[in-house]
């Protein structure tokens, strides 16, 4: 499916913030569709068959979480959530109940469409393989966790940071909050969550260039973390410092 089909459908209810998303989305080769409430927005859902929904989750007529929760009982299609920075205990909620990724107001425009072709991307072609991982200058086989520099060298990982590891990758280039990466690789029963800021600290040391500002290992604040793999249209190492 090439962009130019893509169908995209925004709930949002501030009139000019629509005139802005529609505008911006159909220059970039984007079909819109507009809902400025919940229950148009499910009913538009349902009749159009949209490629991507992008929620804000503060509608009037209803929750922005709870429409992401109607439409994750019989759809799997890739939402995006715009949502104010201050609600993190929103974010963490729209992530638990199937939101793929989410952009905070005021937002910048490159990085609206970058995190929605990204979203897209990953739609299109589902998760990533877990073979093997080209990280920069490492690659790693995840199949016989072995881990070697382009000039041969090994790159020694324990056994905690392939499970870690394994857990990003297995999530595609999706966040993977705090919570969900501590029940996968420490169990539902462990307090690890200074256990995995350090392993994740230990794992940017061995595998980014720079392990201060990490390209493939990424921070999203308050929130978790995510693998990225493939480089993305806007370039984002520039906001990014490790925890």
């Amino acid at each position: 499916m090439t962009e130019a089909m893509h169908l995209i459908l925004i709930f949002e209810d501030d009139q000019a913030m629509q005139n802005i998303l529609r505008m911006f989305f159909e220059a970039n080769g984007f079909r819109v569709l507009l809902a400025d409430t919940a229950v148009r927005g499910e009913r538009d859902t349902r009749l159009h068959r949209p490629d991507l929904v992008l929620v804000d989750l503060g509608l009037p007529d209803r929750d922005g979480i709870q429409v992401i929760t109607a439409i994750r009982a019989w759809s799997p299609v890739p939402i995006v959530v715009l949502t104010a920075q201050t609600a993190e205990a929103q974010r963490l909620a729209a992530f638990e109940l199937g939101a793929d990724d989410y952009v905070m107001k005021p937002f910048s425009a490159p990085e609206l469409l970058a995190r929605v072709r990204a979203v897209l991307r990953r739609h299109v072609r589902g998760e990533l393989p877990m073979g093997m991982l080209e990280l920069g200058d490492v690659l790693v086989d995840m199949t016989r966790r072995v881990a070697r520099r382009r000039d041969g060298s090994e790159v020694r990982l324990t056994p905690l940071e392939y499970r870690l590891l394994e857990t990003l990758a297995r999530h595609g280039d999706r966040l993977v909050t705090h919570s969900v990466l501590i029940k996968e690789v420490w169990g539902p029963q462990r307090d690890a969550s200074h256990a995995l800021r350090v392993h994740i600290g230990s794992l940017r040391r061995k595998l980014e260039a720079d392990p201060s500002r990490p390209h493939y290992i990424r921070t999203e604040l308050g929130l978790g973390y995510r693998l990225v793999v493939q480089a993305e249209s806007v370039d984002e190492r520039d906001t990014q410092r490790a925890p």
